[in-house]
């Protein structure tokens, strides 16, 4: 969120004028206070993550002064993280032609913008805040972003530089450019920004775990454990240091992702989540699993309860709408939860761990959908069962796992230096017959591109008794 407001003679927005706001705390009374008092009492909710009270106060005001613009500026900023963001730029708008002289607003603006997707105008948004604050390295950074995702590198590449000249210390704009060289291919210069990144901020999880990336994209897994082991070094509570260290050195494999990485990697990308596999990796399990459950229905089929598990975002929630009757997702991700929530296609969202959550219920589900969530669970006998036991008769388990290489015959499973784990089509055959399921389909397809490389996976479905 941008900086507080200040006050500003141009229009007078902020001025002392007479408001009846009804400000409670416990143990007082409503209070009669000014619309600079109540903005600033607002803006404190709303840093509190306190947005439902936020909201209802930012809205008073705009009910007082319709063109209040510091309202409007950051009521859109509050949507924008309700996963309004349609609603979101709107209200951005209106602040951005209220105020064009504050450059926090045309920043909040293109970073709504870029994160939806609507990179070109996000462009231009950061631009004009340039035109307004010159110096701003933060805003190069995120302009330089916004061109790498348009693929243009060159102005990206300058954005980035112009960042670390106005910022020395700037250790995004640093990762930010290794993050260029990686795409187009330039690998050690990239290894050669994140060492910079690292020198400046030896403590920044975000440089050593893009350095160890880089390396074990050229297939120096040694190199990459080492790095990982570092960290882990610095950070021994770190649940992605410690995962990471696991998948490249092979020490310590868990049996599955620990709940504190899971939890800690996807809450890192909510935001961003959506745009990033879809626009850039090809992301495409969520319609290969909806499809295999179209496959599996009879003309005229009664509404099925549907479980979403590992729902992320909802990116299956659209799809699978249509189907339910009663559709339930759960993730352990609260900020991916934000995301499904906004979507408005689920009846219950549940923050849950989606092994313990499924081996809680009986008898309760027709289909269980999972799209690229067992990748982060190596041995699936548990879930299967637990599948089993909440599916009705006749219900079906449908999910998405990576492929061991057609040649690894004799691995039930493994864990990759990218920290998800492949699986074999023998191992998930005999786990799902064990638990009681019956395998009707096993797919070969791509999931996603990865290093402009396929991602080779398989659809399962299987059915209960």
């Amino acid at each position: 969120m941008a900086a507080k407001p200040k006050k500003r003679d141009d229009r007078g927005f902020t001025s002392e004028m007479a408001f009846m706001a009804h400000l409670r705390s416990p143990g007082t009374d409503a209070t009669e206070v000014s619309i600079t008092q109540a903005l600033a009492y607002a803006i404190q909710l709303h840093q509190a993550a306190q947005l439902d009270a936020a909201e209802a106060l930012y809205m008073q005001i705009l009910d007082a002064v319709p063109e209040q613009p510091d309202a409007l500026h950051f009521l859109g900023v509050l949507q924008h993280q309700r996963g309004q963001s349609d609603a979101a730029i709107n209200l951005l708008r209106c602040a951005c032609a209220l105020i064009p002289n504050h450059p926090d607003c045309h920043i909040n603006l293109g970073n709504v913008l870029a994160e939806t997707g609507q990179y070109p105008e996000a462009a231009s948004a950061y631009r004009r805040a340039l035109a307004l604050a010159p110096a701003r390295a933060d805003v190069f950074n995120n302009l330089g972003v916004v061109f790498r995702l348009l693929a243009r590198w060159d102005e990206a590449e300058a954005s980035y530089l112009h960042a670390i000249e106005l910022a020395p210390d700037t250790t995004s704009a640093y990762n930010n450019l290794g993050l260029l060289h990686a795409a187009r291919g330039r690998i050690q210069q990239a290894i050669q920004c994140y060492d910079l990144s690292i020198a400046r901020t030896p403590g920044n999880p975000d440089s050593r775990r893009l350095l160890g990336i880089a390396y074990y994209t050229l297939g120096k897994t040694r190199e990459a454990a080492e790095v990982f082991r570092q960290w882990l070094a610095l950070d021994p509570a770190s649940p992605v240091a410690r995962h990471m260290y696991a998948a490249c050195s092979g020490k310590n494999v868990p049996e599955r992702a620990a709940d504190d990485y899971v939890e800690q990697t996807f809450d890192r990308f909510a935001d961003s989540f959506d745009t990033q596999l879809q626009n850039n990796l090809a992301y495409c399990a969520p319609q290969q699993v909806v499809g295999a459950l179209a496959q599996t229905l009879p003309a005229g089929f009664e509404p099925l309860d549907i479980l979403d598990a590992g729902c992320g975002t909802g990116l299956c929630g659209p799809l699978l709408r249509p189907l339910a009757r009663h559709l339930t997702g759960i993730d352990l991700s609260a900020g991916m939860l934000a995301k499904a929530t906004a979507r408005q296609c689920y009846d219950t969202l549940l923050k849950a761990e989606l092994g313990a959550f499924i081996a809680s219920q009986t008898a309760r589900f027709d289909a269980i959908i999972s799209a690229d969530t067992l990748v982060y669970f190596g041995a699936l006998e548990t879930v299967c069962a637990a599948a089993r036991k909440a599916l009705r008769p006749q219900g079906v388990f449908i999910f998405t796992v990576e492929q061991l290489p057609s040649g690894d015959v004799e691995t039930n499973y493994r864990l990759n230096p990218h920290g998800r784990y492949a699986h074999g089509k023998t191992y998930l055959e005999t786990t799902l017959t064990a638990a009681g399921l019956e395998v009707t389909r096993i797919t070969a397809t791509d999931l996603r591109n990865e290093a402009d490389k396929p991602v080779a996976g398989w659809v399962v479905t299987a059915m209960a008794p």
